[in-house]
């Protein structure tokens, strides 16, 4: 979907979302782009103000982080959602959350940071859970913005 769309140019949009919901306590890996692809968290700092913000939904119980990169123009985020959380009043929050925080700190003034929506994949086995986190935190090197994850600073994950 272009990032200048609407939701009127794409009328069954929202219909790819029915018959889905969130689990407690599953894994989901979360990918969530910048407001037209701007490399907002190319500026570190943006980026390590982005690790404080999921750090605060991981300790207010809404997340457990398992492990994720911030990438210049969006996130990849594999997490196991707390006992009373559902992904879409996660994001809501989250996005939320982030864009108050992110745009306080930005020198462009811009005021829109995350484009609308995100996508989301369930971990069905537990045995794919790290195999997902290898491939998350490797973004940056099929990117090529490392030749090894020691030279990326933007990325966690729990085993690692």
């Amino acid at each position: 979907m272009p990032s200048n769309s609407t939701s009127a140019e794409f009328p069954h949009g929202k219909r790819l979302r029915l018959g889905r919901n969130s689990e407690p306590r599953r894994a989901y890996l979360i990918t969530t782009v910048t407001y037209r692809r701007m490399p907002v968290f190319g500026d570190f700092r943006l980026g390590r103000a982005l690790v404080t913000c999921m750090r605060h939904h991981h300790d207010c119980g809404q997340v457990v982080s398992l492990a994720f990169v911030i990438m210049p123009d969006h996130l990849h985020w594999l997490l196991q959602l707390g006992s009373d959380a559902t992904l879409p009043a996660l994001m809501r929050s989250f996005k939320g959350y982030s864009a108050k925080r992110i745009n306080e700190l930005r020198a462009d003034g811009a005021k829109q940071l995350w484009q609308a929506g995100y996508h989301d994949h369930a971990v069905r086995r537990e045995a794919d859970i790290r195999r997902l986190a290898r491939y998350v935190v490797a973004n940056p090197l099929r990117a090529g913005l490392a030749r090894n994850m020691a030279d990326y600073p933007l990325w966690d994950a729990i085993w690692f």
